[in-house]
């Protein structure tokens, strides 16, 4: 005999913890409200998930899968690769619908740090980003879009002013989160860009 079909996918049932989790915080939501979302039994996300913790490791895990996946997309939808670096570092803009939705993302971090299991998988997810951000400035560099420079040392710094500039968003809350992390990208990609300040300094040596 064979087994019933999965009438919800894994994929779904992820993606519904991630909102979840967004709404209620890593702490307070439970595995009710996860299948409540998605029309199945606690007792089903037990079968394939084992436990809570079980769900937010995987939660965590397919986002560390899916960043090559998103640089690709961002890539495939932008001409220049430095429009689809200021893309993939704004990411994160256009899945926080509030302040508040940001502090609960900001919970999950702090599981991140604090547990070993969390933080491996956290520290997979960073490291891949910045490969993400280096591949993208390398082939702004080879375009001609911004001036030769450390590109790896400078997609440290795109990671840390888009995570930063975020929370001071958060904080500020002047209009929409995107166009703030945009404004501080800028802030620092700028003097890259062809003919910019970098660029003049190298010329005139």
């Amino acid at each position: 005999m064979s087994p019933r079909p999965r009438t919800v996918s894994d994929e779904e049932i992820l993606a519904a913890a991630g909102a979840v989790v967004a709404r209620l915080g890593p702490t307070r939501f439970t595995l009710a409200h996860v299948a409540k979302e998605v029309g199945l039994s606690p007792a089903t996300l037990v079968q394939r998930f084992g436990t809570k913790r079980g769900l937010l490791l995987a939660l965590a895990r397919s986002g560390v899968e899916g960043v090559k996946e998103c640089f690709a997309a961002v890539r495939g939808a932008h001409r220049s690769p430095l429009a689809a670096l200021l893309s993939a570092a704004t990411e994160m803009t256009r899945h926080v619908k509030s302040p508040e939705e940001l502090a609960n993302f900001l919970s999950f971090l702090q599981v991140d740090l604090s547990d070993a299991e969390f933080h491996r998988l956290s520290l997979e997810n960073s490291k891949r980003i910045h490969a993400g951000y280096g591949a993208l400035l390398d082939e702004a560099v080879a375009s001609g879009e911004i001036a030769p420079c450390d590109t790896k040392a400078l997609a440290r710094a795109v990671g840390a002013v888009a995570g930063g500039s975020l929370l001071g968003w958060a904080i500020h809350r002047d209009g929409p989160a995107e166009k703030w992390v945009r404004a501080d990208l800028a802030t620092l990609l700028d003097p890259y860009r062809a003919g910019g300040p970098v660029r003049a300094r190298r010329r005139s040596r």
